[in-house]
């Protein structure tokens, strides 16, 4: 109780912030749908979407060491909410893919704030409690972020100015706490090949979930239009995935901890693909089993990113750590750019299940990279800890690493 006290604020700017940006991703789409967007245009909105994140994950660490927390925070806020009011003002693909730019780099100057912010304050006592809340948290946010699109209506300034408001009441908690602003951390060296040298596996399977994430969460509804899916679906549908994948940290990280974890890649990826298969295979022919699969999909795909990030860190020394979240983030980062954009160029070209068919290839492709890795080298002697690692910043480093030190914690 006392951590949601200490942090309450912190963490309701958190849902506030989810809705808001969460939302805009599958409003995008199905606005893009009712305008007439071709899907390629509608894939390329996601994709700016991830490159304004990625830009923000870079930045926001050196302008919050230059006007500290509370005006770095409000610099992102504002930045996200006038890209959501500027949608209906111009409607136009290309203007509109700027815009997103804009949310994304809300999205990843925002939560380096909270996560330096949580860093500054956590003890070692604390900072298991407080990162469960913490997951807990924004996990459930993002959740309901995938409901909003069945309360809002597509291409419409209404809807937008409602996710505006929302994105600037997630000013309020933060900028009203009484709570002393901490001093700004180091910003984390940026070093992408410290990971492949760690380990090639555990780049490959960052990747391989971002093309999984981004492309079913930025395209997904496109796929559900397709298929006959409502608006209403199509929000069940997506949080099925990000339910699934809430539902599987906990299991996935006992079997990452107790057995080889490239085993575990390669049987999610084998159970993902088997996932996209029924997907493509059911097609509109049953809505109540498209939303059970889009949870199972969400159960095998979701956990990879952790799982790929716990077998880096078995070869990393502990003052790497940190370098290596931010450098695995990277590669996250650079997957979720390019996956929307092919995944709805191909829907465009061969229909609705081209997209599982591209993200079954890339879990085949992580399959046979991890069979062909074994035969390299054993797994890590220097076991740690699994976390449930938040695709957030490339800060949050600083937040997990202890805890995979402290397997007791």
């Amino acid at each position: 109780m006392r951590v949601m006290i200490t942090f309450s604020a912190l963490f309701l700017s958190v849902v506030l912030l989810q809705l808001s940006t969460g939302g805009v991703g599958p409003l995008d789409a199905l606005s893009g749908i009712a305008l007439d967007f071709t899907t390629g245009e509608i894939g390329l909105l996601g994709s700016a979407h991830f490159f304004g994140f990625f830009i923000g994950c870079w930045w926001a660490p050196r302008l919050m060491g230059s006007v500290g927390h509370s005006r770095a925070f409000a610099a992102f806020t504002a930045t996200g909410a006038i890209g959501l009011l500027a949608h209906m003002l111009v409607v136009d693909p290309m203007a509109w893919a700027v815009m997103r730019v804009a949310s994304g780099l809300c999205v990843a100057g925002c939560y380096t704030v909270v996560e330096a912010w949580l860093q500054s304050k956590v003890t070692n006592e604390t900072r298991g409690r407080t990162m469960g809340v913490y997951r807990v948290v924004d996990m459930g946010a993002s959740l309901a972020a995938q409901m909003v699109i069945s309360v809002l209506e597509p291409a419409s300034y209404v809807s937008y100015n409602i996710l505006a408001i929302v994105c600037c009441a997630a000013l309020l908690p933060l900028t009203l706490t009484r709570t002393a602003q901490p001093e700004t951390p180091a910003a984390p060296r940026l070093r992408p090949m410290l990971a492949v040298s760690r380990s090639p596996l555990a780049a490959a399977g960052v990747l391989v979930a971002a093309l999984s994430s981004a492309s079913f969460r930025m395209v997904g509804p496109v796929y559900g239009k397709e298929v006959g899916l409502d608006t209403n679906q199509i929000a069940w549908f997506l949080a099925s995935f990000v339910l699934g994948g809430a539902l599987a940290q906990y299991p996935v990280g006992w079997l990452a901890d107790k057995f080889d974890r490239r085993w575990v890649l390669i049987w999610l990826s084998i159970a993902a693909i088997l996932s996209c298969f029924a997907t493509i295979a059911i097609g509109a022919s049953g809505t109540t089993v498209i939303m059970l699969n889009a949870g199972i999909f969400g159960l095998t795909a979701f956990p990879i990113y952790s799982v790929a990030a716990a077998h880096a860190n078995d070869f990393a020394t502990a003052e790497e750590r940190v370098e290596l979240s931010a450098a695995l983030m990277f590669f996250f980062a650079l997957g979720a750019i390019a996956a929307p954009y092919m995944s709805s160029l191909l829907i465009g070209l061969y229909g609705p299940g081209a997209m599982f068919m591209l993200i079954a290839a890339g879990h085949a492709v992580l399959i046979v990279f991890g069979l062909s890795r074994m035969r390299v080298r054993s797994s890590g002697g220097n076991r740690t800890r699994y976390i449930y690692a938040p695709r957030t910043s490339f800060t949050i480093g600083n937040l997990i690493g202890r805890q995979r030190e402290k397997p007791d914690e």
